[in-house]
């Protein structure tokens, strides 16, 4: 996720960050450019369709589908964008979850369990961790911390890694009250916070594996592709040479809007607008073993 000012004008304006939109659609922007131009020639040299009172009828249209198009952006874009925030919000409650858990068992533990508190500091931590590389599909075994009871190899033989690390802390809880070291009314003290990772982790798959439906997409897409072919045929018309800027950034802004959406709808990723759950990850295992104090 990119790190800046809201309130700097200059940087937002005058520099283009290597996830902006301009760089990813320049060679389009010149192909436009470039279609813009032969269109425009070909009115102004061959065809006279200004001529003819009855062409300019097509602006008309163009001017009816511009609203039609920014209704669709901008149901597309807070649709979009409600995803990217929910992934955020689900986050945020896994921060909560964890401090909350590592300190309900810090205070309920002994102090001479050490290795217990060492266990569950790792093991908590680890879950954000797992369930970062879950959402990206793959796993880095070098980020998670080991100790007596979990190895890091243990979850190449597993599907769902998340899953497992939950079972090992709850296992591990359910080991406590047998041995007494939990009553039974702490151990369901300390359920719901358990089961609340597996909520978030749930919650987040339900993002990541239902994107935007595919016919409203594509859709969109071909709506867009036309509409900006089309437009210079009414834009020369009424402008002549000087609609190849125009076109050119109707053509950015319009597409940009899609680009950012596409960005942002899977927000879990390692795009530049996407969640920075690898800091947040970092920054739950910092409070977790401030928590437990190793």
């Amino acid at each position: 996720m990119i790190s800046y000012n809201p309130k700097d004008w200059f940087t937002f304006i005058f520099r283009f960050h290597k996830a902006d939109t301009f760089r990813t659609l320049f060679p389009m922007i010149i192909a436009i450019c470039i279609y813009t131009a032969i269109v425009a020639w070909f009115e102004t040299d061959y065809v006279h369709l200004t001529e003819n009172s009855r062409v300019k009828n097509i602006s008309i249209m163009h001017t009816m589908l511009t609203f039609v198009i920014s209704m669709l952006l901008v149901f597309r874009t807070n649709t979009a964008y409600e995803r990217w925030w929910e992934g955020r919000k689900l986050w945020g409650a896994l921060v909560n979850n964890s401090r909350n858990l590592a300190i309900k068992i810090n205070a309920l533990l002994p102090e001479e369990l050490n290795e217990e508190k060492n266990f569950f500091a790792t093991m908590i931590a680890n879950y954000a961790f797992v369930l970062k590389d879950h959402l990206r599909n793959s796993l880095h075994p070098e980020e998670l911390e080991e100790n007596n009871f979990f190895k890091t190899t243990e979850l190449k033989s597993e599907q769902h890694n998340p899953n497992y690390i939950a079972k090992q802390i709850f296992n591990r809880l359910e080991t406590l009250k047998r041995s007494n070291r939990i009553t039974q009314e702490e151990m369901l003290y300390l359920n719901a916070e358990v089961s609340s990772f597996t909520d978030v982790c749930g919650a987040c798959e339900r993002i990541k594996n239902t994107p935007i439906p595919y016919s409203y997409s594509a859709f969109l897409k071909k709506f867009i592709f036309f509409f900006i072919m089309s437009l210079p045929l009414s834009m020369v018309l009424s402008m002549g040479y000087a609609a190849v800027p125009v076109v050119a950034f109707i053509f950015y802004v319009l597409t940009s809007l899609e680009l950012i959406a596409e960005e942002i709808e899977d927000p879990f990723g390692k795009d530049a607008n996407d969640l920075p759950t690898d800091q947040i990850s970092k920054n739950i295992r910092k409070s977790v073993h401030e928590i437990f104090g190793v």
